[in-house]
């Protein structure tokens, strides 16, 4: 039998077709750690209750620069304070935008109550530089573990 270019496309297509058909050895999937659940405060899905906030720029955001550097060490020290405290899961600011957005915290609390508290203990936000949204938010329970995570990637401090 002679092979053709048109019968060598047709094996060709039909082997693709059976590789694709063939579906990959099922992995055996991660054990549920109840341990960890309860430690991360995970309910039956993985998750848990946080409050996202937005940072925006604030009423005051003119002031002096000298005033502005002050009050910015401060929300770095804030910053580093509340995660050492397990208050605060991830933040950090955005980019350049047209929304006046400057950054994001996602507190570890449950209520929008709990996160203002430790907001005007933020310089920048108690100074007027930052203003903010907050809300309440529902996301994985794994999130509480990025500052442990971070703090072994991390080369410099801001």
């Amino acid at each position: 039998m002679r092979v053709t270019p048109v019968l060598l496309s047709l094996f060709g297509m039909a082997a693709i077709s059976l590789a694709a058909q063939e579906k990959p050895a099922a992995a055996n999937p991660p054990k549920y750690d109840a341990a960890l659940a309860e430690r991360l405060g995970a309910d039956e899905y993985g998750m848990k209750s946080y409050v996202l906030v937005l940072l925006k720029t604030g009423p005051h955001a003119d002031a002096p620069k000298a005033e502005r550097q002050k009050a910015f060490a401060g929300h770095m020290a804030n910053i580093k304070r509340l995660a050492d405290e397990g208050k605060l899961a991830v933040a950090g600011p955005f980019l350049k935008n047209d929304r006046n957005y400057e950054g994001i915290f996602i507190f570890n609390v449950r209520t929008v109550t709990e996160a203002e508290a430790l907001l005007v203990t933020d310089p920048a936000v108690a100074s007027g530089l930052l203003a903010f949204e907050a809300y309440g938010w529902y996301g994985t329970a794994a999130l509480s573990e990025t500052i442990a995570i971070h703090s072994r990637i991390q080369k410099k401090s801001p």
